[in-house]
């Protein structure tokens, strides 16, 4: 398990993305996020929830 997030941040990382920003955002959003829309979380194709 820790494999997996490890490598979660560093694709993160590698795309660009603040791991610790990304994860943030991505925990807050998957309890709602719908399972087909799950691959919107994954660092390549992320996007911040838009604020306010």
């Amino acid at each position: 398990m820790s494999a997996a997030i490890i490598d979660l941040l560093a694709t993160a990382k590698a795309n660009g993305r603040c791991p610790h920003v990304w994860l943030t955002d991505v925990l807050t959003r998957l309890p709602t996020t719908m399972d087909k829309n799950i691959c919107e979380l994954l660092p390549h194709r992320w996007k911040p929830a838009a604020l306010g």
